[in-house]
Order: C-alpha cells, then structure tokens, then sequence
C-alpha cells in the first residue's frame, strides 16, 4: 500500500510539473469537443481523397498499366508539403493571437495573474495550448504521406526534417501572436498585426529578394558597380523566406541557387550556400521566437509606476 502510495504520488508530481493548470484547462475546452472531432477527420478525409485522386490522375496520364512514376510521386510530395505549410500560416496567427487580449477583454486576466502560476507559465502555456489542436492535424498526416514511400521518390530524412520544420514555424508564428497580444489591447489589432508579420515573411522576404537580384543585376550592367563584385549576399534576404527554406529541405540544390552570382544576367558565377536556406532560417526566426516569448512575459503583468513628488 505504501509502495503503490508513493509512486502514485510521485505520478502526480511529475504530472502537475508538466501539465500545470492553465494548461490543463486550455487542453480540456480545445479537445473534449465534438468539433475538434470532426475537423481532424475532415481535413484528414479531404486531404487524402486528393492525394489518391492526384496517384489516379497521374497514372491515368501515364496509360493502364504503366509504374507510378518515381518523380510524380516527388512532385506530389512538394504539393502537400506547401499546402500543409499554407495551413500552419493561416492558422498560428489566428490561434494564438487573442490568447492574451482575450482574457483581457473577458476581464478574467486579473484573476489569472493572481494565482501562483509565474508570467512565464502563463505565456507558454497558452501557447503550447493554442498550437496542441494543430500539431494534431499537422502529424495526424504522417499516413497520408506514408503513401509517397509506395513509389519512391521521397527519403524518411526529408519527411522527418519537413515535420521538424512545420512544428518550428507553429512555434515561430504562434509566438509572434502572443506577443502582439500581449503588447495590444484589441484581439482584432494583434490578429491583424500577427497576419501583417506572416504576410511579410511569406510574401515580403520574396519581392524583397528579387527586387535586390534586379536592381544589382541592372547596376551591373550599366557599369555602377564592378563586374566582378559579387552579391551573393542577396541570396541571405530570401533564406527569411518560409516557403524558400522548405523547398530547400525538399531541394537542397535550391541553396546553392540562391546564392549565385549575377544569376539573372546569364553569366551566373556558382557559389556555394554558407549553410541551407531552412538552417539559416531556423536560426534567425529561432532568435526572434525566443525574443517574442521573452517580450511577452516582461510585459504580461503591469508595471507599477515609481511615485513622483515623494519626499
């Protein structure tokens, strides 16, 4: 009796350090529902009807009888691995970005930051709690894209490193949403604000990218720059790029693509990639992660301001 006691109070001490209560709490409304149920088996259903249909697709194309081809099989993978990435964009920012705010707007934030749980609890608690739903969509597909192993074409490392690469940008977005709702009174102004620094890592880092490739390409030619001066250094802008580290784990060639010289020009100079678009990536949006979560627990609690006119 006195056995089974201890370790079953031990059990419960390694449960409450893992699982505090704001965690707790946030696990149990997103995931005794009904509709967290059936969006896991939609979007599951959905998305491998479209990948079988893809493999039928394709091998109609190919004539009865004819093997899967090995490189389809590649491009099929390329597909669900930017759409999967799409999802991660469209949802962080919206799941994570009222986790504060919104206990503010409810008035409840008060109370919670009465209770014993430190800012730092709270902060990572909710946005662990905030991402748990879709880190459960997101490897739920680990079948679906078990079928690509059928036909070859695709290495258990890249599927490994695509998943590692899909749970750190949930944490890098989600951890963006968290600070704008912190910082930001308004759910509304953090959403937009969340939305606003995912469009600019997706859409901005790109343009940026190749406006730079043109302007130096254009100096080059008109003789403001030397011929031989290399800019390969444009090539680190779109290594910020989301979907460009990505395809650099599905392509690791692309790496080295992007850091050639005068490239557009015609008289491209190979240069060899310091590290891989999605290393580079994972370092820098990782420092940046850890500064947003940082920001956010120094600014959870308010301040108390120092009296003035006390003598």
């Amino acid at each position: 009796m006195n056995e089974h006691a201890v370790a079953g109070r031990d059990k419960f001490n390694w449960r409450s350090k893992l699982i505090n209560p704001v965690l707790d709490k946030e696990f149990r409304l997103r995931m005794r529902t009904p509709r967290a149920m059936w969006t896991l088996f939609f979007y599951l259903f959905a998305l491998g009807l479209m990948s079988l249909s893809a493999i039928y697709l394709t091998q109609g194309m190919s004539g009865r009888g004819a093997a899967f081809n090995p490189e389809q099989s590649k491009i099929l993978f390329y597909f669900l691995s930017m759409a999967q990435l799409g999802l991660i964009a469209f949802m962080a920012p919206g799941l994570t970005a009222g986790v504060i705010s919104g206990e503010r707007e409810k008035q409840t934030l008060n109370l919670l930051l009465t209770t014993q749980q430190s800012s730092a609890t709270i902060v990572l608690s909710k946005l662990v709690s905030s991402l748990s739903f879709m880190i459960l969509i997101v490897f739920a597909t680990v079948p679906v894209y078990s079928m690509m192993f059928l036909y070859g074409g695709v290495s258990p490392k890249q599927l490994v490193l695509v998943f590692v690469f899909y749970l750190f940008m949930m944490i890098v977005l989600g951890s963006f949403g968290v600070l704008f709702s912190t910082l930001l009174k308004r759910t509304m102004i953090s959403v937009i604000s969340t939305y606003g620094v995912t469009l600019f890592m997706f859409a901005g880092t790109a343009i940026l990218f190749f406006v730079m490739q043109s302007v130096m390409d254009q100096a080059r030619a008109a003789g403001t720059i030397s011929a031989t001066t290399s800019y390969s250094w444009v090539g680190h802008i779109i290594a910020l790029n989301p979907v460009g580290a990505l395809y650099s784990i599905l392509d690791p060639s692309i790496s080295d693509q992007a850091f050639m010289v005068n490239r557009w020009s015609g008289n491209t100079q190979p240069k060899g990639a310091p590290m891989a678009l999605w290393q580079e990536f994972m370092i820098v949006f990782g420092v940046l992660a850890i500064f947003a979560n940082w920001m956010a627990i120094r600014n959870l609690r308010p301040r108390l301001r120092g009296r003035t006119g006390r003598k």
